[in-house]
């Protein structure tokens, strides 16, 4: 088995919620630490252009994707289960809510302190449709401080019968909903939103005593090289109920629907309902192949 890479950044909260499945696992993993803007030419020789973060690694293979990460980690690495009870369906139901947390907590820190380095929002403003407006998000703020209150509230009092959001063991729910609240902790100006939330308070630090696995540093240039002498694992699979008839051996593009507008091409090699792979070749990286979920990315012929 391939050793486990992730590039990421420290400050991200995506790549949060994957260094605490990676502790809740207790696996060893290899830290590459990428830059937070553009460029990133390690990440995107291996990726193709994808360039949001965090992206998970094994050997020649290129996961993208928290969603897929955490299925991929899971499937890998099984005890203990991402998963229990048979709680998949409902921890990845649960996304449009994180992604609304997500959102809010943000723009609540972003307004609040200044933690965004030069050059972050601009970056940022490129990966959404339409943009992203300062004067905006300063004058939504109070509003969205209150939109952001009520849904801790709500967390908090689920968890108030529960160890963990979805019953007695952690589970994705529990990775996915910790990440966005993560950052209001860690910034001054907003871990005191946090207070009159005892259960969510007590619930995050159950969290964070699973720890982060055990990691080891190396560079992007040297995973790039990982990439180049290994050979991708992923077969070829078509999937039989593909509803607009892509097959292996296709050429096509994917990209996510909304945010992160950079298109990723290569030639089809797998798909299913859940996950989509395209093989492609890279000057530095050679032959890698790029794995991506289903569900908020587009696939189309080119």
């Amino acid at each position: 088995m391939s050793d486990i890479i992730l590039h990421h950044y420290w400050e991200s909260p995506y790549a949060e919620k994957v260094r605490r499945i990676l502790g809740f696992k207790r696996l060893a993993w290899r830290s590459v630490i990428i830059p937070m803007i553009m460029p990133k030419p390690d990440l995107t020789a291996l990726t193709g252009g994808y360039r949001k973060t965090p992206v998970l690694q094994l050997g020649a293979d290129i996961y993208c994707d928290t969603d897929l990460i955490a299925r991929t980690i899971d499937r890998l690495h099984p005890e203990p289960s991402l998963f229990p009870d048979a709680g998949a369906p409902l921890s990845y139901m649960l996304g449009a809510w994180q992604g609304e947390l997500f959102w809010l907590a943000v723009r609540t820190v972003g307004a609040s302190a200044p933690v965004f380095p030069p050059g972050f929002v601009e970056d940022r403003a490129t990966m959404i449709e339409g943009g992203l407006s300062i004067e905006r998000a300063i004058r939504d703020a109070p509003a969205q401080r209150e939109q952001l209150r009520a849904k801790l509230d709500l967390l908090d009092t689920h968890l108030r019968e529960r160890q963990f959001v979805l019953g007695a063991r952690p589970s994705l729910a529990d990775f996915s909903l910790f990440h966005p609240v993560w950052p209001i902790k860690m910034v001054p100006q907003t871990t005191a939103m946090l207070e009159p939330f005892a259960h969510l308070r007590a619930w995050m630090e159950r969290i964070e005593a699973l720890g982060r696995g055990e990691i080891t540093e190396i560079d992007g240039k040297e995973a790039v090289e990982v990439a180049r002498k290994a050979t991708p694992r992923t077969e070829k699979r078509a999937d039989p109920a593909e509803p607009n008839g892509l097959t292996p051996g296709d050429h096509v593009e994917v990209v996510h629907d909304s945010f992160g507008r950079d298109p990723v091409t290569g030639e089809l090699v797998a798909s299913s309902v859940h996950e989509i792979a395209i093989r492609r070749r890279d000057e530095r990286a050679g032959d890698v192949v790029v794995h991506f979920p289903r569900e908020h990315y587009m696939v189309r012929r080119v």
